[in-house]
């Protein structure tokens, strides 16, 4: 008898679906590699069917700076499973500061005043809502937990363990097929202090790993001190989100640059165009929309009031007409942008669609292009 053949198995391989959803998120989030490790096995994990019974999927805890792209991750997991970064159930926790608005969440119990008129947010119909034959899943974001009264974290507890929820009127909610995201930002000053200096710290020089793993304690503890051991407990990974280097910020905004552009394909009706940002031009962009206190907030703030406000104006002035190529350059004197027409009506593939992933892709601008005139335009970037 031929005694079986040893094979070595290789856990750390991903399946297809896995890889398509690991490669979507890459493409989405910028510089939280751990974060979005994190998520792809909880990912596999639950399409391998072995999370755990009778709790949620996975109880996450995002720490870190504002503007790092915590609540944005959650997002971009909703678009990518479903479409949509709204296909989730968030509750904003600064809402629930007080007790008696815990009621918000589970409803009032049967013979209290206004018991008809209050609509809970936790149903099993919201839960289920984004479900489907292929994919019976629920994202549930509670945002900047640290806000919420006591009582949302005691109403937690029972979640993040049981996978169960009682409403006021008795009803049972399930949240055994529930990824429940937690988002903070305790520990965020002391995190600034060591990165840019404060009351007893020097400001760090450059980003290291020592320096990341130095604040990645500062917000744990943090979180240790604000939450009881029973909620910390309970959470299956804290994750921080680092903060954004010089080159996450370059890559970000290529990203926002990008939807922009996507924006305007689906804003602008029968006249869209396609627009491109020179390298000095990225550059102010970069230097007006770096803030270390913001993040990549600031940077977003940056393109809407540098790039956006403008091309509205040249859209709604008739000043671009469809199949423009528009290059945004800088004015060496005045130290603005510069909106130059670079080429007029652009050869169009046959459809919206075709034209949309064109010009999102780059792809067609070199090639088909009648010819154009080179039209600056002065007063795209006043006010």
């Amino acid at each position: 008898m031929r005694a079986a053949s040893r094979v070595v198995l290789d856990p750390q391989r991903r399946g297809e679906a896995v890889r398509q959803f690991e490669d979507a998120l890459r493409r989405k989030i910028v510089g939280q590699e751990s974060a979005l490790d994190a998520v792809v096995s909880w990912y596999q994990t639950f399409q391998a069917g072995l999370h755990p019974p009778g709790r949620p999927i996975a109880n996450l805890l995002f720490l870190g700076p504002t503007g790092t792209g915590k609540t944005r991750v959650v997002e971009a997991v909703a678009e990518t499973l479903f479409g949509d970064p709204r296909a989730l159930v968030k509750i904003d926790c600064a809402e629930f500061q007080h007790s008696h608005e815990i009621a918000k969440l589970i409803g009032s119990p049967p013979g209290y005043l206004g018991h008809r008129e209050t609509h809970p947010l936790l149903t099993q119909e919201a839960l289920n809502q984004w479900h489907s034959e292929r994919l019976r899943l629920s994202l549930v974001l509670f945002d900047e937990i640290e806000k919420a009264s006591d009582a949302v974290w005691q109403l937690l507890l029972g979640i993040l363990d049981k996978a169960t929820l009682t409403l006021g009127d008795n009803r049972r909610v399930d949240f055994s097929q529930a990824v429940i995201f937690m988002t903070s930002n305790l520990g965020a000053a002391e995190m600034g202090g060591l990165m840019h200096g404060g009351p007893g710290f020097a400001p760090a020089t450059e980003l290291t790993p020592q320096l990341d793993a130095k604040m990645d304690r500062v917000a744990i503890e943090a979180a240790r001190r604000k939450f009881s051991p029973e909620f910390m407990n309970r959470i299956d990974r804290m994750l921080v989100f680092r903060t954004l280097r010089s080159e996450d910020l370059e890559a970000i905004l290529d990203l926002e640059l990008g939807l922009v552009q996507q924006r305007i394909l689906n804003a602008t009706g029968a006249r869209p165009f396609v627009f491109d940002c020179t390298a000095t031009a990225k550059q102010l962009l970069l230097h007006q929309g770096y803030d270390p206190h913001y993040g990549a907030r600031h940077l977003k703030r940056a393109i809407e009031r540098n790039i956006v406000f403008p091309l509205a104006k040249l859209i709604s002035t008739g000043q671009v007409k469809l199949g423009d190529l528009v290059r945004i350059d800088t004015d060496p004197v005045a130290e603005t942008l510069l909106f130059v027409r670079e080429a007029e009506g652009l050869l169009m593939p046959t459809g919206r669609e075709g034209f949309a992933a064109d010009a999102a892709s780059g792809a067609g601008l070199g090639r088909g292009r009648v010819a154009g005139r080179r039209v600056e335009f002065p007063l795209a970037h006043e006010g």
